[in-house]
This record gives structure tokens, C-alpha cells and sequence, in this order.
């Protein structure tokens, strides 16, 4: 959930880094070969998705592992059509999922790119990662950010602080690891990030329904975390700093925003997203977004530890 009040666009504007990653390099004639990048992409009953998430890696990635927690439907054939190895683990949050892949999955590559089944790469995302790998990356550097572009009924969300977002999904074996949190988890990677340019697609949505109950169940474990704050292996998680990474930017603004009085954030984080940051923008598919996502969802989560307290 990005909660930044700042736009992060300038950070991927980062000097030097155009030429790092060869963005002007003369395009070859040569076969593309896949990259030395060993790719994990979590599964649950994804069958509408795989397909095009794979797709998208097909040729760029040396190997894909599907960690999959359980599905009954034909996930599991699918991404074995599309050459993945298929790997089942039970599925208990987020973060122990994406930690027990990296401890656990015999992955062969030193680089990790790491997503969901309902994410896909765009064209220029796939060639900037290629132009980062034609030369040897410097042993400082030990991750990428790469930016989320929601699609919400099936359109982009470009507006209301919600584009772009960056996450650090790409980075070197054990230098980096999901944090401890039940939700709005963040990769943390040691070391040097940079931002890559082009975007992971990320289908939110097949239909308002799914979208409401995965909120709602999203919505108890924010407000846990919220509730419960000193059972956070603090040392674990990004750090908040307002002038650091888009990461740290927009952990640092959500911690400004847990301060506010219940009840009174959510219509301050709607007024600022939707009109400020110019949600309106979006269209009806972003009025139905931005009130929900941005509204409903916040509200929701208030209204719990509200309940939580109440019951306690």
C-alpha cells in the first residue's frame, strides 16, 4: 500500500545510472540468450494469470520456480507447460513464503527476481534488465528497484501518488529478504539499490468481489501489525528515512501517517490522493480505486483496531 506523499520519479532519473545499465547501448544482432537470473513466483489456484506472467520471462530468465500453496485449479499444469519447476509449500503469510523460497529452492543463479503470479514484465522493463547484465555489475550494487504499474479494470492507474512505486524485487542471493511484517511487506536488500527503468505490470483485480474480500482480510492483519507494533522484529524491516530510497520514502510517510487520530487519516490520505495528487485523473475505473483502495481500505483497517480495542 503506498502511502508516499511524495512522487519518487526523480529517483530513477539517478546520475550515472542510464549509462550503467547501457540505455543507449546500439541494439544486437546477435540471439538474446536468458539471463544468469533464477526467477520465484508465488502461486494459489493463479490459473487466469500464470500464463502471462510466465510468458513474460520466457527467453530473459535461466530458470523460474512456481512455489505453489496448494491450488485446485490447473495452475500447476500450466506452469509446467511454460517450462517452470513446480514446488508446493504451505502457505502461512507473505514474507515466510518469499523466505522459505530463497532458504529452501535449489536455484542455481547468484540474481533473484522475485514475483506474483498476477505480475507481468513490460517490454522496456525486460530490455533494461538485459542492459543492466551486459557488463559485469559492480560488487556494490546488490539489488534493482523496479516500479509497479497498476492495472485496474484494465486500466493503468497513473495518478494519486499510486505510479510510480518501486520495489526492490531483483537483487544477489542472501543479500536481500522479505521483512517481517503480516502485511505491506517490502524486500530489504543490503547494500547499493538502483532503480531500473520499465515497469511490472500488476493485475489487482479480476473482479470487484475478489478485490473487497482480499482487502478485508488484508485490512486485520494491518491493523494487527498497527496494534502491535513491538512484536515487529523492528531491526528487520526498511527503515524509514524521508531522504533515502522510494522504499524508505514511503515507509517513512506511512509512519507519519499512523500517527494520525483514527478515523480522521483516511478521509486526509482520500483528500490528498484523489484530488491533491490528482486521482480524479484516472477515470471511473480510478474513482472506484482510489475510494476503495485508498478510503474503504484505510477506513477499514481503523475500524478494526477500533473493534480490537473495543474488545480487549
Amino acid at each position: 500500500m503506498d502511502l508516499s506523499l511524495l512522487s519518487s520519479a526523480n529517483f530513477a532519473r539517478a546520475k550515472g545510472f542510464d549509462d550503467f545499465c547501457g540505455q543507449n547501448a546500439a541494439p544486437s544482432n546477435m540471439p538474446e540468450t536468458p539471463l544468469p537470473i533464477s526467477a520465484i513466483v508465488l502461486t494459489f489456484n493463479e490459473a487466469r494469470h500464470i500464463a502471462d506472467c510466465l510468458r513474460s520471462l520466457k527467453g530473459l530468465v535461466a530458470e523460474v520456480f512456481v512455489v505453489d500453496s496448494g491450488s485446485t485449479d490447473n495452475t500447476i499444469d500450466l506452469a509446467r507447460q511454460w517450462g517452470a519447476q513446480v514446488v508446493y509449500h504451505p502457505f502461512e503469510n507473505y514474507s515466510q513464503q518469499r523466505n522459505w523460497a530463497l532458504q529452501n529452492l535449489p536455484l542455481r543463479f547468484e540474481w533473484v527476481l522475485h514475483l506474483d503470479a498476477d505480475h507481468r514484465l513490460t517490454e522496456g522493463l525486460q530490455q533494461s534488465i538485459r542492459n543492466a547484465f551486459q557488463n559485469p555489475i559492480p560488487n556494490d550494487v546488490n539489488g534493482f528497484l523496479v516500479s509497479r504499474r497498476t492495472i485496474f479494470l484494465g486500466r493503468w492507474i497513473r495518478y494519486g501518488g499510486h505510479y510510480p512505486v518501486y520495489h526492490a524485487v531483483l537483487f544477489r542471493r542472501g543479500k536481500g529478504y522479505c521483512e517481517p511484517r503480516r502485511y505491506d511487506q517490502h524486500f530489504r536488500v543490503e547494500g547499493k539499490v538502483l532503480p531500473l527503468k520499465g515497469d511490472i505490470e500488476d493485475i489487482v483485480t479480476e473482479s470487484l468481489h475478489r478485490f473487497t474480500e482480499r482487502h478485508n482480510i488484508w485490512a486485520s492483519l494491518e491493523a494487527e501489525d498497527q496494534r502491535t507494533p513491538t512484536q515487529r522484529a523492528t531491526e528487520q524491516l526498511v527503515k524509514p528515512d524521508l531522504w533515502g530510497t522510494p522504499q524508505q520514502r514511503r515507509r517513512y510517510w506511512k509512519r507519519q501517517y499512523e500517527r494520525l487520530p483514527l478515523f480522521v487519516r483516511p478521509f486526509l490520505y482520500f483528500f490528498v490522493r484523489y484530488f491533491l495528487r490528482l486521482g480524479f485523473l484516472d477515470g471511473p475505473q480510478g474513482l472506484i480505486f482510489h475510494v476503495l483502495q485508498g478510503f474503504w481500505f484505510r477506513f477499514l483497517v481503523d475500524a478494526k483496531i477500533y473493534e480490537q480495542r473495543y474488545r480487549s
